[in-house]
């Protein structure tokens, strides 16, 4: 059969790393072995049953059977404005200020194709995740990274850009609660951020997707929290995590009124909105009392706290994470990141991401999901102290 070669714009896509990892496990999985997956970032929990319930109700409704509009039903924008008067104390308009999006993924790696020019200046974090890079490339533009380490507390330090590399800027992306490492931002850090955009020109894109998630009695902070944070940009959100919703694929972008229309236009010309009873359930996941997402949250926290402390009871030093369900493990001395993680799922069954994944300064670590029970994890834990990794 005669091959239609592919495009120059797919091309330039990086290859996807989380589908690569998902064949790795299964392979394993299709031999019959007990694999412990930790690699993954899908939660694992239901959605709560009123959601569900309300799609079910709306799916009944004849209205929803029809074309929503294209930029969403005004209810859901009113509705995301409530979510953050409440929850954050920021006001928004509704109408300017809230884009309706098909998951946080697709606002993300939108962003660039609305915003760049072929040539401009992306600032990413690494590491960082891995589909911001898939936008940038589609928008053909060029990446210069941010390094997150564990002395800044994964925390870019702005003193290490070149000056000349500010001036030519247009994005700066940002994550926290942060995926991979598991780290929260400050209050100071954004702000610093909002100065560092107003004074060289750079729209800020913060990734929330994890921004229910937070532990040790401290609540992650929006970026829209700051000061002045509109002018400097926008904040993504979905519903996959705080209301395990990742398979309604619905989330939102809030914040400068340029970047939203920039955003909405950009979706007029791809969508017809998304499907009206999967709208109407997001608006009452937003309106509802948020009694489980506190909940889940809690559970996050016991989970991280047996799986941090069993592995510190076999000799394991590691940091336990502020915020999002993941923790950022050091690799052993002897391995590299991918090295290691292959060899988890080879002697132990158990699967983690490579730090290197996530970009060049996520070697010499291995992320691992806290997305299945206390006791899976403590049997991750045994199955570790049986290899005798020093």
């Amino acid at each position: 059969m005669k091959n239609f070669r592919q495009s120059a714009l797919l091309d330039r896509l990086p290859v996807q790393f989380f589908a690569s990892l998902v064949e790795k496990v299964a392979e394993y999985a299709e031999q019959g072995y007990d694999v412990i997956n930790l690699g993954q970032g899908n939660p694992d929990q239901p959605t709560p049953d009123y959601i569900v319930k309300s799609l079910q109700k709306a799916a009944e409704n004849p209205i929803n059977h029809k074309y929503s509009p294209f930029r969403g039903y005004p209810a859901l924008k009113k509705a995301v404005a409530e979510f953050y008067e409440r929850e954050y104390a920021v006001e928004l308009d509704p109408d300017t200020e809230v884009a309706v999006l098909f998951g946080g993924k697709a606002g993300l790696v939108e962003i660039p194709q609305c915003l760049l020019n072929p040539g401009e200046i992306v600032l990413l974090p690494d590491p960082g995740y891995p589909d911001y890079l898939s936008g940038v490339a589609l928008a053909q533009g060029e990446m210069v990274m941010m390094p997150l380490e564990a002395k800044n507390r994964f925390l870019p330090d702005y003193n290490k850009l070149p000056k000349s590399v500010l001036e030519q800027a247009k994005l700066l992306f940002l994550n926290y609660p942060n995926n991979p490492t598991g780290s929260t931002a400050t209050s100071e850090f954004f702000e610093e951020t909002v100065s560092l955009s107003l004074e060289h020109d750079i729209c800020v894109v913060h990734d929330f997707a994890y921004g229910a998630i937070g532990f040790d009695g401290k609540r992650p902070i929006s970026f829209m929290q700051t000061p002045k944070a509109k002018d400097a940009g926008i904040e993504i959100y979905t519903l996959s995590k705080t209301f395990n919703m990742a398979g309604w694929r619905v989330g939102f972008a809030v914040g400068n009124k340029s970047v939203i229309s920039s955003l909405n236009l950009y979706q007029d010309h791809l969508y017809v909105s998304l499907f009206g009873a999967i709208q109407e359930a997001a608006i009452t996941a937003l309106t509802s009392s948020l009694e489980e997402v506190e909940q889940l949250n809690s559970m996050y926290e016991r989970r991280r706290d047996v799986f941090i402390n069993g592995l510190r009871s076999i000799g394991w030093k590691v940091e336990a994470p502020s915020g999002s369900f993941f923790t950022w493990l050091k690799v052993p001395g002897g391995f590299t990141s991918e090295e290691f993680a292959d060899y988890l799922l080879d002697k132990a069954h158990i699967a983690v991401a490579p730090g290197t994944g996530f970009g060049e300064y996520g070697e010499g670590y291995v992320r691992v999901g806290l997305l299945t029970s206390e006791e899976r994890l403590l049997e991750a834990v045994q199955r570790l102290k049986e290899l005798s990794i020093e």
